[in-house]
């Protein structure tokens, strides 16, 4: 398959403006919205168009859009809400603040879309207290901009519409990716995450139903309904429809944001990026986020970038976000980094993942000490397993996925340093 490589560059949004109101209607934006408003398009087209098109969850759990968008129950009486989860914190992610940034339109649209189509009249979007800079004013600005035009409030546009939309700033919280925790930080409570079920479609923010989407997922709804569900679902393989924007980084010698079709091979993606930084040698890449477990890269080589293939692989999609490690990578100290900032992260609520990513964290900053011993590989397993399926949220297997994956492909690196006084493998053997 041939990939079209004239890519958009950071110039081009600059000097069309892409963020502005203009521009957008320019490109077609709003029509649907238009259409909506007027009453040509129903709630349950939407649902059905959404669901046809194959559109997941880009958020990491790649949990199926129009089939979660059904489980809000539209007819009940009282207040509904949609939130878009813009808390952009997985390691390695850069893509949602980009579409803050350049195209917030798109967002506008899709949420107010969303909201019609699930019942719900008020959205919030909950962004990253550290995307102060640029995305958030961006995106204040466009909201501003859809207000005045008359796309957004009381009665939209003289119909029977309603729509209001607020911008809620965290605190720069991992933790506050998962949804249910999430909620409690917009409802000013510390960020800690819920016990389900209830489900959020059910008892979300206030008490309310509520359906909560990442930020590329709704950003993609609007052109899904002008192009038709089955041209988005074309795009990819079945099961993972459409196009992804992959976070590219790492050893890479063109690292950035790359919006190409699901199922696209992986060895194209990164042929596309340039290569390995300095023509070195492919070693591992973490193909969705530092939750997903590493593959290595002669296994992921024959892999095709889509839900399927990855989990086959034995790892996962997540976020998009691909970070690419070169034969110059200590694996240890790639562990040890990734261990430190799930502990850090944790919120403490519960015991497996408030005392175990602790664990995790010690046992290899020993080990890359010169202090391991032989035995912690197999105590670093055993926490790791302890940990798995055993909390609240997913913030503990997000911290026991990696240790059990580096320590199944790369066992040797961990007993060579434990053996050599915490020098390291790669740098020994050059």
């Amino acid at each position: 398959m041939t990939y079209q490589r004239n890519l958009v560059s950071l110039n081009t949004l600059n000097e069309d403006r892409s963020w502005e109101l203009a521009t957008y209607e320019r490109c077609g934006g709003y029509t649907v919205w238009r259409q909506v408003i007027a009453g040509e398009i129903s709630p349950k087209e939407i649902v059905d168009a959404i669901k046809d098109s194959g559109l997941r969850g880009r958020g990491g759990a790649g949990f199926p859009t129009g089939l979660k968008w059904s489980f809000m129950p539209r007819s009940a009486a009282g207040q509904k809400y949609i939130i878009c989860n813009s808390d952009e914190s997985e390691p390695g992610t850069c893509h949602d603040r980009d579409i803050l940034r350049y195209n917030p339109h798109a967002l506008i649209e899709g949420m107010a879309i969303a909201g019609y189509a699930t019942g719900a009249d008020v959205g919030y979007n909950y962004i990253r207290g550290e995307f102060m800079d640029e995305p958030v004013p961006r995106f204040e600005a466009a909201v501003k901009e859809a207000y005045d035009a008359g796309l957004l409030g009381k009665r939209i546009l003289g119909s029977g519409v309603d729509f209001d939309l607020h911008t809620f700033v965290g605190a720069g919280a991992y933790i506050c990716g998962e949804e249910t925790a999430l909620l409690e930080s917009l409802e000013g409570k510390p960020g800690k995450p819920r016990f389900k079920p209830p489900f959020p479609a059910s008892y979300g923010l206030y008490g309310r139903p509520t359906t909560i989407n990442n930020t590329q997922t709704l950003a993609s709804v609007p052109m899904i309904l002008r192009k038709g569900a089955k041209w988005y679902a074309g795009l990819g393989p079945e099961g993972s429809g459409g196009t992804a924007l992959f976070s590219v980084s790492g050893h890479i010698e063109k690292p950035g944001n790359y919006e190409l079709p699901m199922g696209i091979p992986f060895k194209d993606l990164l042929e596309i990026c340039g290569g390995i930084l300095g023509g070195r040698q492919l070693k591992a890449v973490i193909p969705g986020g530092s939750s997903v477990p590493v593959l290595p890269g002669e296994l992921i080589m024959s892999c095709t970038m889509d839900y399927a293939s990855l989990q086959q692989a034995g790892s996962s999609f997540g976020t998009g976000a691909v970070i690419v490690m070169a034969d110059t990578t200590c694996m240890v100290r790639v562990l040890q980094r990734i261990s430190r900032f799930y502990m850090s992260e944790s919120c403490g609520q519960c015991t497996p993942c408030r005392e175990g990513t602790g664990w995790l964290y010690r046992m290899l900053t020993r080990i890359v000490d010169g202090k391991g011993r032989e035995e912690d590989l197999e105590l670093l397993l055993e926490v790791a397993n302890r940990i798995e399926g055993r909390t609240i949220c997913a913030l503990g297997d997000a911290a026991a996925w990696p240790v059990q994956s580096f320590l199944k492909h790369f066992y040797q690196e961990f007993e060579y340093m434990v053996r050599n006084e915490g020098r390291s493998m790669v740098i020994e053997t050059g």
